[in-house]
């Protein structure tokens, strides 16, 4: 009797498709394999190469607002013979910048860049260029900063907030004092330690002593991703609602957060700073330390029509702006925004009528406008400050 033997069946598929050549097994060309291609490519002297392949595209774009003193002047892309289009900008100084490609008039995000920013309803690609010590990843002990999901019984359903814990928090049992930390519109609460660096701040501000260990809390600060509440006194009331009876008995019940007036302060940028004077004002026997960065009472703005918003504002909150014993163990309120930021004016006109209400307000007008660049460096400032 004859004996077969039998190719084991993977070994066979391979080798009819190597009797079959480079056409394969239906006559078709294989196809090429896409080039490789690094993007950003961050350069020693500040310069940023980014790259995508889009061989049949076009046209190529990039969108990146935070990439200071680009304005209209977007860089030219050059398609080279591989399809990988390609342009450099810069040199940038040192910082975390956000940025999305348009291809043939449609954003798209690096999808070579494994980093990424989130705001309310989108995404963003992250390129940082190292070189400010202050917000750089530093060789020194770092905290963690955890996404937290969580129920909003105030709002009817589920949120996400960021916290971020110091170095040494999981393996000690001490308190510690607490600093919520609001974004600004369109941000999330995913902004303010990606593009915000603020856990590295703080970390690197640790190191060096400059600032007390401390948890930071970063919250959602929209209620809805299509800004359907409609008015900013709508999203504001909205949002504090989550904040007092959410957020707060969170954070006060999961972590080890240390009572008192004197340990909890909060910041926030822009739209964050309105919702920080709201929800600080209106409770102010809990807050010891106050930030307002880039921002005020909106109504405030520059040469106001009649005096009725501003009145609104100072009416609501009338109680806490006379009480003087609420007055005496404000540690700081600290404002501070860039002298070509478009709010400047409703800051300068906010913390006149908190001087004119007996409040002591410390206000710093620093250059540039509303970017991420000035909100990192008041961070820097602020957060020294706090708890001492």
């Amino acid at each position: 009797m004859t004996r077969h033997r039998f190719l084991p069946p993977m070994l066979s598929i391979l080798l009819v498709l190597s009797a079959l050549g480079p056409a394969g097994l239906f006559g078709q060309a294989k196809p090429k394999m896409a080039p490789a291609v690094k993007s950003p490519e961050v350069h020693p002297d500040g310069r940023v190469t980014l790259r995508i392949h889009a061989p049949e595209a076009k046209a190529v774009g990039l969108s990146a607002s935070d990439i200071l003193g680009m304005g209209g002047n977007a860089p030219a892309f050059v398609k080279k013979e591989d399809g990988v289009w390609e342009a450099t900008i810069g040199p940038l100084k040192p910082g975390a910048f956000r940025y999305t490609f348009t291809v043939d008039g449609v954003a798209v995000v690096d999808p070579r860049n494994p980093a990424v920013s989130e705001s309310n309803s989108n995404v963003w690609s992250l390129a940082y260029v190292p070189g400010a010590a202050f917000m750089d990843n530093a060789q020194v002990p770092h905290g963690a900063v955890a996404a937290v999901p969580y129920y909003s019984t105030a709002l009817g359903y589920h949120r996400r907030l960021h916290v971020y814990t110091p170095p040494g928090y999981e393996s000690g049992k001490g308190t510690y004092p607490v600093f919520y930390l609001l974004h600004g519109a369109g941000d999330c609460d995913h902004s303010w330690s990606s593009v915000g660096r603020a856990g590295f701040i703080l970390d690197n501000l640790i190191a060096e002593k400059k600032a007390r260990p401390m948890i930071v809390v970063m919250p959602a600060g929209h209620t809805s991703a299509d800004f359907s509440m409609g008015a900013p006194g709508n999203m504001v009331d909205a949002f504090a609602a989550d904040f007092r009876k959410d957020i707060v008995p969170l954070v006060e019940s999961r972590y080890r957060v240390a009572p008192g007036r004197r340990n909890r302060a909060i910041a926030g940028l822009s739209m964050g700073g309105l919702q920080t004077l709201e929800i600080s004002i209106g409770d102010l026997s809990r807050y010891a330390y106050i930030g307002v960065f880039s921002s005020g009472i909106f109504s405030m703005g520059a040469k106001p029509k009649g005096d009725a918003p501003a009145a609104d504002w100072e009416e609501q909150h009338k109680a806490a702006l006379g009480n003087a014993a609420l007055k005496k163990d404000l540690r700081l309120l600290w404002f501070s925004t860039g002298s070509d930021d478009f709010l400047v004016e409703t800051t300068r006109n906010t913390v006149a009528m908190l001087q004119k209400h007996g409040f002591t307000p410390v206000y710093k007008e620093t250059g540039g406008g509303h970017t991420w660049d000035n909100w990192r460096e008041y961070l820097r400032e602020f957060a020294p400050q706090l708890f001492r």
